[in-house]
């Protein structure tokens, strides 16, 4: 096929919170695009009437990118234009327009960026922490077991560690960090970044737990976490121990400790509330 003959695709950014965070070329090529793969075409929708935009648009999410993505592909393969956005951000980072991108590249199509707005970035090089070095993670594996192999495989990486996470999800996803990398650990929580109430969280991985276990987390958020330091081996390894809540628990009690005092001892080491404590024993039979 000619090169005349042949569109292309442009991954767009779009605002994380504010809608004033676009970039003018983006508009620009939004209007003048001939289809629009949205991951929410309802969202996009908002995004587009603010700025005056009518190009038509079609969705492209995770739930239909492998039937989805080739008929975009059929598309600028005959001379369209399409441009693809997520819901925020930028598409392709936790994200499936990363998966249009891989088919477009396979076919041949001219593939560039409208860059912008990105929450991991924006939430980097506000943190404190070192921006040097970073590794971007997003969100967690949901199993439990590939989060514990993730965690203890990136446990010593030196780099500043970038998660994402949903504001359900959050306490149970402090305590794992602080259990796996150690609650001293210090770590940011951005959240509502770009929003009215955006809110960078500093203080340690345990700290952060208790926080949140004190205040319902609210909003989207970004997790930061400092990289593993050798010389702070000891009071890494003081801050969380190896064994599981109900096997200290139990360790705690043949050292002549009762229950209760146990379970106070355990959640102060692993910056978890008793009552959590308390649930995990029950889940355990403990």
């Amino acid at each position: 096929m000619s090169e005349e003959k042949r569109g292309s695709l442009y991954l767009s950014a779009t605002p994380i919170g504010n809608l004033e965070d676009m970039t003018f070329r983006a508009v620009r090529m939004l209007g003048e695009a001939d289809l629009i793969a949205a991951e929410d075409t309802r969202h996009t929708r908002k995004l587009l009437s603010h700025y005056d935009i009518h190009t038509a648009a079609t969705s492209y999410h995770e739930h239909n990118k492998l039937t989805k993505g080739p008929e975009l592909v059929a598309k600028m393969l005959a001379g369209a234009v399409i441009v693809c956005v997520s819901d925020a951000g930028l598409p392709g980072i936790s994200d499936p327009g990363a998966h249009l991108a891989q088919l477009a590249v396979e076919a041949g199509i001219p593939v560039s960026p409208l860059p912008g707005a990105n929450a991991a970035l924006s939430a980097l090089i506000c943190s404190g922490l070192d921006t040097t070095a970073f590794a971007f993670y997003g969100f967690l594996p949901k199993s439990v077991k590939k989060r514990r192999e993730l965690l203890e495989n990136i446990k010593n990486h030196q780099e500043t560690l970038i998660f994402y996470e949903a504001p359900h999800h959050l306490k149970e996803t402090l305590h794992q960090l602080a259990e796996a990398l150690g609650a001293g650990r210090r770590a940011v929580a951005a959240r509502e970044l770009t929003k009215r109430y955006e809110e960078f969280n500093r203080r340690s991985l345990g700290e952060l737990l208790t926080y949140y276990q004190e205040n319902e987390p609210r909003g989207e958020f970004v997790l930061l976490v400092e990289g593993y330091d050798a010389s702070c081996q000891e009071a890494e390894e003081s801050c969380v121990p190896a064994a599981s809540p109900a096997e200290l628990v139990q360790a705690l009690e043949q050292q002549g400790l009762s229950r209760k005092e146990a379970m106070r001892e355990t959640a102060k080491k692993l910056g978890m509330s008793r009552r959590d404590v308390y649930q995990l024993l029950l889940q355990q039979d403990v």
